[in-house]
């Protein structure tokens, strides 16, 4: 089978535009307007900034926007201490790094929330906006790594996971067809997609039998009607559609309508030139893709290649 990387270069790169130009979510909370705005001002242009007045308007902040990478916190504030809201934001968003700003000497709140982990630094008032700046960039850079080294983890207890299913499912699966579906859940769970269909071929055409698993509610079978499906068929090389509202081809295709699906990804599934079946793998969101993930998905469509080719030989299909 084709190497995935080879076929998505320029998506890769359009990707990879995208992904530098999101700017990461951080929060700034003070109970002072000035001070809110000073540091609204001061980080607007490099993060995309959250203000809350309040550590409990911060919190309802949090609930309704979600993880943010930076959190900057005044310490004196009514009805709740900066390093008190910042405890409460530990168990949900382990990853946020969290900065208190200080205009007073609250040593043992300050030395209690550092040793617990709950604060990465602190600034005392008034502050220097230089200096502030290069704290907050570096709390992001930290950011930044903790969520690659929570992916990486996650990708290899997937490929683990995914690895085991397949051996699992070639040794256990009674029928070539009953193999479908858990391979499809499995790929699913991995690349944590909202739908996910692994469909036989039969002389280049897709064949009735096929297994699938969606997050979203049941899974409709429109592949025979789909473009990118077709397209890889025909030309045995992977399809991708990483936003299928920038997709010319796709305009007006009715079922990505009906799904929701956003993003598209469709491997064909191939032993010595041999089209066994396809793999498609949808998402309700415009989605990125990594080389990494590129390449684990194509070492893990021909591991399939060869579970369903195994299948087919033990029960004399070949």
């Amino acid at each position: 089978m084709d190497n995935p990387t080879q076929e998505l270069n320029t998506s890769r790169r359009q990707t990879a535009t995208l992904e530098r130009a999101k700017k990461l979510k951080i929060l700034v909370v003070d109970d002072e307007p000035d001070n809110l705005d000073l540091l609204y001002r001061t980080f607007r242009r490099d993060f995309h900034v959250l203000k809350a007045d309040s550590g409990i308007n911060a919190l309802e902040v949090l609930a309704a926007e979600g993880e943010v990478a930076v959190i900057i916190s005044d310490q004196r504030m009514p009805e709740m201490k900066g390093t008190e809201f910042l405890s409460k934001t530990v168990p949900q968003f382990p990853d946020t790094v969290r900065i208190i700003l200080t205009g007073f000497t609250d040593i043992e709140d300050l030395v209690e929330a550092i040793n617990a982990g709950q604060v990465y630094k602190y600034i005392t008032k008034p502050w220097d906006p230089g200096e502030l700046k290069a704290v907050v960039q570096r709390a992001a850079e930290t950011y930044d790594l903790l969520k690659q080294r929570t992916e990486e983890l996650r990708r290899a207890n997937a490929q683990m996971a995914l690895l085991s299913v397949l051996v699992q499912v070639t040794q256990a699966a009674d029928t070539l067809e009953s193999m479908l579906k858990p391979i499809a859940t499995a790929f699913s769970d991995s690349f944590a997609t909202d739908g996910c269909i692994l469909q036989l071929v039969q002389e280049n055409q897709l064949a009735g039998v096929s297994g699938s698993h969606s997050r979203v509610g049941t899974t409709l079978n429109w592949l025979n009607k789909d473009p990118l499906v077709n397209e890889a068929i025909a030309t045995s090389k992977v399809q991708v559609a990483l936003n299928v509202a920038k997709e010319p081809k796709l305009a007006g295709v009715s079922h990505y309508q009906e799904t929701g699906v956003q993003a598209h990804l469709v491997i064909p599934i191939t032993y010595r030139n041999d089209m066994l079946g396809v793999l498609s793998l949808q998402w309700q969101q415009p989605c990125s893709l990594r080389e990494d993930e590129l390449n684990l998905i194509n070492l893990s469509a021909q591991l399939v290649a060869i579970a369903l080719t195994s299948s087919r030989c033990y029960q004399g299909t070949l």
